[in-house]
């Protein structure tokens, strides 16, 4: 894979990567980050985004830095400069089959194979590239350094939130519309009290311990 450099000077723009790959001859640059790793339910989803060359890529951040309004706002803008978008889920089974890295990488891998046309580079947050036939980099914290990393980041974050919503509506006495699935102490009390739903990660230890009830 090509090693992409950038000037210490512009590190502040989070399209200066993406310039690089242009001036190497890369044409379609996507993004791509997950959202769901830590939760005790529901699926990972992960998101793939390529950006217009034009677009005002400084209003796409680091979606745990904005506001759950402000996300929302900003997956419709991508719509509206027809950005590429592609998305990937992963289900708590399959969380529990495969364990959480792995179906991460597979609901990544799944977001770039719904993207609408190939990608020729793919910009992925962490440390793992996704297994795909495509050159890629793999970027720790690239959601704050990658503008196509981040508004995959938005993307991911809403579509999964809106998930968990809706299995709220299922499951309402796990209160999932406000915690999203995350291990906060509620959510812990409540399994604990109940036992787990069909949406638990079996194999995530608070859920596991919980499991006879």
């Amino acid at each position: 894979m090509p090693e992409v450099m950038w000037p210490a000077s512009l590190a502040d723009d989070t399209f200066t990567i993406e310039r690089c790959l242009f001036g190497q001859g890369y044409s379609v640059v996507a993004g791509a980050d997950e959202a769901g790793r830590g939760p005790l339910a529901g699926p990972v989803v992960a998101a793939c985004v390529v950006l217009p060359p034009d677009c005002d890529y400084r209003q796409f951040r680091d979606s745990k830095k904005l506001s759950a309004g402000v996300r929302a706002a900003l997956a419709r803008n991508l719509t509206a400069i027809a950005a590429g978008i592609g998305i990937g889920i992963v289900s708590a089974a399959e969380i529990d089959r495969l364990n959480i890295l792995q179906a991460s990488l597979l609901a990544m891998k799944k977001a770039v194979e719904a993207l609408p046309s190939c990608p020729d580079f793919l910009l992925v947050d962490g440390k793992f590239t996704v297994p795909v036939m495509l050159p890629q980099k793999a970027l720790v914290k690239g959601d704050s350094r990658s503008a196509s990393i981040a508004a995959a980041s938005i993307v991911a974050k809403v579509t999964r939130d809106r998930i968990m919503e809706q299995y709220h509506l299922e499951y309402p006495q796990y209160d999932f519309a406000r915690h999203k699935g995350y291990p906060t102490a509620a959510h812990r009390r409540i399994i604990r009290e109940i036992g787990p739903c069909p949406i638990h990660r079996q194999s995530f230890k608070p859920v596991r311990d919980c499991s006879g009830k």
